[in-house]
């Protein structure tokens, strides 16, 4: 059987990255985009967090392509991704930075961005709309409803899964203008592996789930959970029971803020500045810039 041609190249573009973060010497900023988005989904935060001090990372998923062009000419390079194979495929890269980053996710970048932090690995972190793990047991209809996109078809489990312009209006565009939604489904909406949700959803049933989160680490780190007001994939519901368990850490700050009027799209539609000075502040709070990996000695 011949293997289809599919890009290639995107783990040597990722340690392409760390190489320059670590040859750049500031506290670097690792960015986890969620399902049906490529890494260039983040550029526009980078360049302010760069400006801020701070050096960007922008690493894939496993296999991720270069370009949304390219993504949907070859759908067949999502499929068969784990929550498990992308967690450790992200803490493999942050291993071999020479500084502890900041570690920022949307979606199940966000519920991978926790998985990272309770392995303590982030000296700060932001969850923005994250996924559930195991322990968070809201199911609001919405959410249900913009899964169902994958969960409807139990063969999806090991297929690519790309949106229809219908489904990403209301999985994410649902609290911007018509035209704009058009724009974001064009400019940046790719196939995503069906697995992720099948495991999601099957988190709480499944005592061996990869879909969990240490959230009890002392050295876990500062975290803040930002929730869109509007978000029918991951309403308030599933944010802020995330928190609630995020916040019986004693050791580190545990924040949360949900954005009025904002949707699953807030870090890719126009009010996308708003969230990411929010994380910024946070992050800058607690960390920075110039913040050691270790703490001096008394």
């Amino acid at each position: 059987m011949s293997l289809p041609s599919v890009p290639s190249g995107s783990f040597s573009r990722d340690l392409a990255q760390v190489e320059r973060a670590n040859a750049d010497g500031r506290v670097p900023v690792v960015f986890v985009h969620g399902l049906w988005l490529l890494p260039t989904s983040w550029e526009r935060w980078a360049a302010v967090f760069d400006e801020a001090g701070f050096v960007p990372v922008l690493p894939g998923w496993p296999d991720d392509p270069e370009t949304v062009d390219e993504a949907n000419a070859h759908p067949e390079v999502f499929a068969g991704k784990s929550v498990g194979q992308v967690a450790d495929h992200f803490s493999g890269l942050i291993g071999r930075l020479d500084r502890t980053p900041v570690v920022i996710g949307h979606s199940f970048g966000g519920l991978i961005t926790q998985i990272v932090a309770g392995r303590g690995l982030s000296r700060a972190s932001v969850a923005i709309d994250p996924a559930p793990f195991r322990g968070v047991l809201p199911l609001p209809l919405s959410s249900l409803r913009a899964a169902s996109v994958v969960l409807g078809n139990p063969a999806n489990y090991h297929r690519a899964v790309p949106l229809t312009y219908e489904q990403f209006r209301y999985a994410f565009a649902n609290a911007v203008s018509e035209e704009e939604a058009r724009h974001l489904y064009e400019t940046f909406a790719v196939p995503a592996p069906g697995e992720p949700l099948f495991q999601a959803a099957a988190a709480n049933v499944n005592p061996w789930t990869e879909v969990r989160v240490d959230t009890l680490n002392p050295d876990r780190g500062p975290l803040l959970v930002i929730s869109g007001e509007k978000d029918h994939t991951v309403p308030w519901a599933i944010s802020h029971a995330s928190y609630k368990k995020q916040a019986r850490n004693k050791d580190a700050v545990t924040d949360i803020v949900e954005m009025p009027g904002r949707g699953h799209a807030l870090t890719i539609d126009s009010g996308w500045r708003e969230v990411a000075d929010a994380a910024l502040a946070f992050v800058r709070r607690h960390t920075g810039p110039d913040t050691p990996d270790t703490p001096p000695a008394d």
